[in-house]
């Protein structure tokens, strides 16, 4: 591991370039010292594919592993989304993201590489859905994951200023180390507030089933936006399915767990919403309360507030901590338009309109908004 300015680390670049290398304290890698860790970037030190780049284990010369992610050129523009992620996880401190050891640029290359702590435990996704004959997660593992997914947004959303949206939360950028606690990761499409102020913007990224409706439809990103993925994966985490799924049997228009989870709870079917190992494996290290399955409930009530589809009524990240936490109640879950995957929704610029024939609310894309 070496810091200093080889390799093209200290260059301004070329003058259509901004400047590459943010003032943040970050350790500036060598390229043949990151070859050495990654063994050539051998395949034999592919770990998986993460947001902009590949991702590969290394081994430091002083035996520290690391995860060393290539950036790759995308649809994105490359450079500014490696030096947003630069610039900003470099002044993140917090036990429940993960940790930017440093980079390394090679100008005239396009070479840009980044290097985190490694998370022996891979992704959530993985361990949500394993492969045939591996054990699920328990369900203090799940409890913990959540409480410690939900603290480190609440980090991103007050511990710093300016206020970070993550934009991109799911389970594969939710990693897990060695004691499978979970840890908030891949932050190319993060974005500082200014003072609060709500965003609009018409170049909306994320993960389809994750995206709030509003950031999704009509590019507004607040703190909230992050609260709806962060409830799409409390359900995920406690149903045991995913968020999407377009070859869902039975449906036309694909399964949304939102939706689904939704109608089990209104039609007083919430233990059905419950991932079935969940209920088999009992309380884990929470037996000696009163009631476990309780506090599964409350969690699921909890993920479908965060995804409701109207801005207002999603709690914000810091009310949610409290609400799993049991130190305010779980408000009733409140009524909502039939859901965007109804057949019976036809869209326009100004309202989703559902057919006389049926019915329940129209959504407006105002109230959507508040």
């Amino acid at each position: 591991m070496e810091e200093g300015s080889g390799n093209g680390s200290d260059v301004e670049g070329r003058r259509a370039r901004p400047r590459l290398r943010p003032n943040t304290g970050s350790i500036w890698f060598k390229i043949r010292d990151l070859e050495r860790a990654t063994n050539g970037f051998s395949q034999k030190n592919f770990i998986g594919r993460g947001g902009f780049g590949i991702v590969y284990k290394g081994v430091l010369s002083d035996g520290t592993t690391v995860a060393v992610k290539r950036v790759l050129e995308s649809d994105f523009q490359g450079d500014a989304e490696f030096r947003n992620e630069i610039e900003i996880i470099s002044n993140l401190k917090h036990r429940n993201l993960v940790p930017l050891r440093g980079c390394c640029v090679i100008d005239g290359e396009s070479q840009r590489l980044l290097v985190y702590d490694y998370m022996p435990n891979g992704n959530l996704e993985d361990h949500l859905f394993p492969a045939a004959g591996k054990e699920p997660l328990s369900w203090p593992q799940r409890k913990n994951i959540i409480m410690d997914v939900a603290k480190g947004l609440a980090y991103l959303h007050y511990g710093v200023k300016p206020a970070i949206f993550h934009r991109d939360i799911k389970g594969t950028n939710i990693l897990l180390d060695g004691d499978m606690r979970a840890r908030v990761a891949d932050f190319g499409l993060a974005k500082q507030s200014q003072e609060g102020v709500s965003h609009l913007t018409t170049r909306v990224a994320g993960t389809h089933g994750y995206l709030a409706p509003e950031y999704a439809l009509y590019g507004q990103l607040t703190e909230k936006s992050d609260v709806y993925s962060f409830g799409v994966v409390v359900l995920e985490i406690m149903c045991g399915r995913k968020a999407l799924d377009m070859s869902s049997s039975g449906s036309a228009h694909g399964f949304l767990i939102t939706d689904w989870a939704w109608s089990l709870v209104k039609a007083g079917k919430l233990e059905q919403a419950l991932d079935p190992s969940l209920l088999r494996g009992g309380g884990g290290e929470d037996s000696s309360t009163s009631n476990p399955k309780a506090i599964m409930e409350r969690f699921v009530l909890v993920g479908i507030l965060c995804a409701h589809v109207m801005v207002a009524l999603r709690p914000s990240i810091s009310d949610a901590l409290k609400m799993l936490e049991g130190d305010i109640e779980v408000p009733p879950v409140p009524d909502r338009p039939l859901p965007l995957s109804h057949p019976s929704f036809s869209t326009n610029s100004h309202a989703f309109s559902i057919s006389p024939a049926l019915s329940g609310p129209q959504l407006y894309s105002n109230d959507m908004l508040r």
